[in-house]
């Protein structure tokens, strides 16, 4: 309302004095030193998502002979990941050239080369009220952590060198296209649409859980899945890195308001409603399931519970928040264990079980509990259309990530190989690709 209140006043100005008016378009942002210091935060806590909490929640539930195998890759990509996206990743994602609101075109579905090696940026440029250097760190993050959880499910048995060309190649086909599409602005293809992704739920955690699965399926089962025991050597290392995960969501979910104001805070609230609450219902379920509640399930719901929440963070209210909590921590844990067993997929951490279907569950229930009808601050009016929007984004990202990462993965088969021989896999990678060990005999 107060909103309102104040746009009606500048409209009378505005026909009042259009002099004014005038001189205040022209007026260039001026850099709020508030909203600088929130996103330099917050894109530290999102790059501490992946290195060290990503490195540490699957280096633990991998078998000791892996450990650092899988933390090698943590650190590969984000270095990989981080080059690319200078060079030529952020302008794919971002650069709005020749995109137009209700125009579907080839910039609809991918940015031009206009930002290029950062082309124009200077210590004055801003994004917003804060320097677009930050923005660009900031989103830069976001880039690193997707492929990253991809590792998740091909953890084990994939060479080194093939991931390394896999990750580039992924990031460049999908994670870069898909990222335009949804937050690119007016002219990209489900912005559009109006799918509702606040801070990654489609972009990130369906399009990383889709291509896990697709991957763990193209390259098969670990020798001996699922007879073999294959717990995880170090819980203590997957309770670590989950903290790490739920401290630095903060940075991810309130740093995508792209502001220090009312919407970072909530988005800070209803990600700890919900992350607790999944947390929760995993820990719960599987008590009920399996006698016993495990320090890896909660570990999980922890996760499945900000995944959920992250498209829904800058719109649903705290009662929301506590709904999707709940359903990704209980949904989540039937999807990591019973439909796992059922369907025989070797999802080695659970990536698609955890970020694929969470983020699947999340996109869905935004579309409802945004509405402010049930207590959220999104513009939806009409739940079932919402609804049918959201769904349209889940499908298109689904089908577009699943045949891309399969094609790629199987060109790099024929051209490579992308697994490992059965004598290293039973050596373990750590020895077998980096020459070290992770453990003392």
């Amino acid at each position: 309302m107060t909103l309102r209140k104040f746009a009606g006043l500048g409209a009378l100005l505005s026909f009042v004095t259009p002099g004014l008016a005038m001189a205040e378009e022209a007026a260039a942002p001026v850099l709020n030193s508030g909203d600088t210091a929130w996103m330099l935060t917050a894109t530290i806590l999102v790059l501490f998502m992946t290195i060290p909490g990503l490195a540490l929640f699957y280096g633990g539930m991998v078998r000791s002979k892996n450990i650092l195998s899988v933390m090698m890759q943590c650190f590969a990509i984000t270095g990989l990941i981080s080059i690319l996206w200078v060079i030529y990743g952020y302008s794919i994602a971002f650069d709005t050239t020749g995109m137009e609101q209700g125009v579907v075109n080839f910039n609809s579905f991918v940015g031009g080369l206009n930002k290029a090696f950062l082309a124009g940026l200077t210590p004055d440029s801003l994004t917003g009220l804060f320097p677009e250097a930050v923005f660009i760190t900031f989103q830069m993050t976001f880039a690193i952590i997707t492929p990253a959880l991809i590792v998740g499910a091909f953890a084990e048995r994939m060479k080194f060198s093939a991931m390394l060309i896999f990750m580039a190649v992924w990031f460049t086909l999908v994670y870069a296209p898909i990222a335009h599409m949804v937050w690119s602005g007016n002219g990209g293809l489900m912005w559009d649409w109006g799918v509702l992704d606040f801070a990654g739920g489609t972009v990130v955690h369906i399009n990383a859980g889709i291509a896990g699965l697709v991957a763990c399926l193209v390259l098969g089962k670990r020798k001996g899945f699922p007879t073999t025991p294959m717990a995880p050597h170090n819980l203590g290392y997957t309770l670590m890195g989950a903290a790490m995960l739920w401290v630095g969501w903060f940075g991810f979910n309130a740093g995508s308001a792209i502001a220090a104001n009312g919407t970072a805070g909530m988005a800070m609230l209803v990600t700890q409603i919900a992350t607790a609450a999944a947390a929760l219902g995993w820990m719960f379920a599987e008590w009920i399931t399996h006698g016993k509640p495990s320090a890896l399930g909660i570990a999980s719901g922890v996760v499945a519970g900000l995944v959920a929440i992250t498209p829904a963070a800058g719109t649903v209210g705290p009662m929301g928040a506590l709904v999707i909590g709940l359903a990704a921590g209980v949904v989540c844990f039937f999807c990591a264990t019973t439909l796992k067993r059922k369907m025989g997929y070797d999802d080695s951490l659970d990536a698609f079980g955890v970020h694929g279907i969470g983020g699947i569950l999340g996109a869905i229930l935004t579309g409802v509990f945004a509405a402010p009808a049930l207590g959220g601050f999104g513009t939806v009016t009409d739940i079932g259309a919402q609804v049918w929007i959201q769904l349209k984004g889940v499908g298109f990202t689904v089908i577009y990530t699943a045949i891309v990462t399969f094609i790629i993965l199987k060109v790099l088969d024929a051209v490579m190989g992308l697994r490992v021989s059965e004598e290293e896999e039973a050596v373990g990678l750590d020895l077998a690709q980096h020459n070290e060990r992770g453990y003392n005999l």
